[in-house]
């Protein structure tokens, strides 16, 4: 699926509700570390899983893309966007396969 990146925010609401979409025994609220690191626990998702590792990476990005003027689109901007682009579709696909 085919998604426009229009800003960090709509990102990050696609990366939790695709997380979200499986049962866990807690959802995935935030990607802030603290967040991230709430739901593995408590969900018993370990370090290496390649899910973990996928938010942990898209968090890591959206992070960045935070501290970017939204209003000077950069090459390095547009290239990150395209990247969380890429995260969200990995994302996808690693929760459609579980």
């Amino acid at each position: 699926m085919k998604r426009e990146f229009n800003n960090r925010i709509d990102a990050q609401r696609a990366v939790i509700s695709i997380v979200n979409k499986l049962e866990w025994q807690e959802e995935l609220f935030g990607l802030s570390s603290g967040g991230i690191a709430r739901w593995a626990h408590s969900n018993r998702i370990s370090l290496d899983d390649p899910l973990h590792t996928l938010v942990i990476r898209a968090a890591e990005k959206l992070f960045f893309l935070a501290n970017k003027s939204q209003e000077q689109i950069t090459e390095e901007y547009r290239t990150l966007s395209v990247e969380v682009e890429s995260l969200i579709h990995e994302v996808e696909k690693t929760v459609m396969a579980r």
